[in-house]
């Protein structure tokens, strides 16, 4: 019963979305977005566009969101954001990490890319233009692919954090104690696989077209990156998402290793109570500063 309200909430959330699309004007940047995703189609194949086009986006998109954070280091101004100011990032640190990651990148994740174009084919997701969702639409998408991966997530990433099983797969990611944003998918392979099949399920719920699988990827390498920076950023627009959990929240779980589980949102900790630590902590330290 549940699960049907759930589904019937977001189905009639995306047929609401669907209708301030149809009345909304024309987006001025569309023609030329228009010419250049036709390019794309009249010149690669679909093999290409779902594979190496895929690579592409997720490459560019992790390191150009990364790059911020590596900035701030080096700017004396930016370090009174920084969450954990007494652990700074170190050039050991930082080449060990671009290290797993390539290695995650290329060999784990990568074969994983290469079954993108096989998907589209068996469902039939379209690549043409005509076709593509508008931008309200595809947030929304995104958003409720958001719902999915972050409940798969705190599950998952709770069971991970068992004693009987942490030392073999998730001690890996809590080497560092004070996160980077790089440090996002620096993880044991196995956690790659176990952590990232929260991703496709959402894809599978959702898409109705490839341009949804670029958003996506965007959006949870945006928030991941976020929240493992390390930074507590002013004016962050990825605050504005209702219940979202942010750096402060989930650099605590790197620094405590118990509780704030979830990965983009803050209900399935508040609901399981895994959040009051962390609140207990955000208490006394509000008392240091009014003292």
């Amino acid at each position: 019963m549940e699960v049907n309200g759930t589904a019937n909430i977001l189905s009639s959330a995306i047929l609401a979305v669907e209708y301030v699309d149809s009345v909304l004007p024309e987006n001025p940047f569309q023609q030329p977005l228009k010419h250049g995703w036709n390019y794309m189609l009249q010149n690669y194949s679909k093999f290409q566009i779902a594979t190496w086009g895929s690579l592409i986006v997720h490459e560019l998109i992790y390191f150009l969101f990364c790059l911020p954070g590596f900035l701030f280091q080096f700017l004396p101004f930016m370090q009174k954001y920084k969450i954990q100011q007494d652990k700074p990032e170190t050039w050991e640190k930082q080449w060990k990490c671009f290290k797993m990651l390539l290695f995650n990148h290329f060999c784990i994740q990568l074969p994983l890319i290469c079954g993108t174009y096989y998907f589209t084919e068996f469902f039939n997701i379209p690549y043409d233009w005509d076709s593509m969702p508008r931008w309200p639409l595809l947030l929304a998408q995104c958003f409720g692919c958001a719902v999915i991966e972050d409940t798969w997530h705190y599950f998952l990433h709770r069971a991970l954090h068992h004693r009987r099983i942490y030392k073999y797969i998730h001690k890996v990611h809590h080497e560092f104690t004070s996160p980077f944003g790089m440090q996002a998918e620096y993880a044991h392979p196995l956690e790659t696989l176990i952590l990232g099949a929260g991703f496709f399920i959402g894809i599978m719920v959702f898409c109705n077209h490839v341009a949804l699988l670029w958003a996506w990827v965007t959006f949870r390498l945006l928030e991941t990156i976020d929240v493992h920076s390390g930074y507590d950023i002013p004016l962050n627009p990825l605050h504005l998402i209702p219940c979202y959990a942010g750096a402060r929240f989930h650099d605590f779980h790197h620094m405590n290793f118990v509780g704030n589980y979830g990965s983009t949102f803050t209900w399935w900790d508040k609901l399981f109570n895994t959040d009051s630590q962390y609140l207990n902590y955000q208490e006394k330290q509000d008392l240091k500063k009014q003292q």
